[in-house]
């Protein structure tokens, strides 16, 4: 097995979670939510979890590329669905500093975090890997798609092995905090 090297991108790109969570604190600690506001975010960041959840469904970490269900749509769609699921709790903390401050911690580490990941993914898949970044987009997903007959199906055991009901704990977590604050500032 080959050796692997450093990946490229800045090293703070790293700091990516640890800087997450006090941003996220942050973010609460601005946020001015109404029970209005987080019905409405709540909602998109719902769908940016059941994003996730079915890109979980599919990815096989280093075993195989994934390209087909929501990867055939973005080559990211689980950043996509975390972007969903931040944007939507922005929309419900009312709070035009904490979606900037948001906004920011998602362009500065998660395009530094896609590039190192497809640097890594063309040198593990090579020629594999540069025709199906050709034909897919990197973030926004496109809304079509052709679909073939022996396409991979969702896999529940690859949803609880990638550890995706992780984000439903966090998002059911940030939801109860922001309805206590609303309740509280009410």
């Amino acid at each position: 097995m080959p050796e692997r090297t450093a990946a490229p991108g800045p090293a703070w790109a790293r700091w990516r979670s640890p800087i997450g969570y006090p941003t996220a604190a942050f973010c609460l600690w601005l946020a001015h939510p109404t029970f209005r506001s987080i019905l409405i975010g709540s909602s998109l960041a719902v769908l940016g979890l059941l994003i996730r959840a079915v890109a979980a469904g599919y990815l096989r970490k280093r075993e195989a590329l994934a390209h087909e269900g929501p990867y055939a749509l973005t080559r990211n769609p689980l950043y996509f669905g975390s972007a969903l699921i931040a944007a939507g709790f922005a929309l419900a903390g009312r709070s035009w500093l904490a979606a900037a401050l948001l906004a920011l911690y998602f362009i500065v580490f998660y395009a530094q975090v896609m590039r190192r990941e497809e640097s890594e993914l063309r040198e593990q898949y090579g020629q594999t890997f540069d025709d199906y970044a050709a034909s897919v987009p990197l973030f926004w997903p496109r809304l079509r798609v052709k679909t073939s007959a022996k396409s991979m199906r969702f896999s529940f055991a690859r949803y609880v092995r990638n550890r995706e009901y992780q984000a439903v704990i966090g998002a059911a977590l940030t939801i109860a905090v922001l309805s206590a604050l609303a309740a509280w500032r009410k």
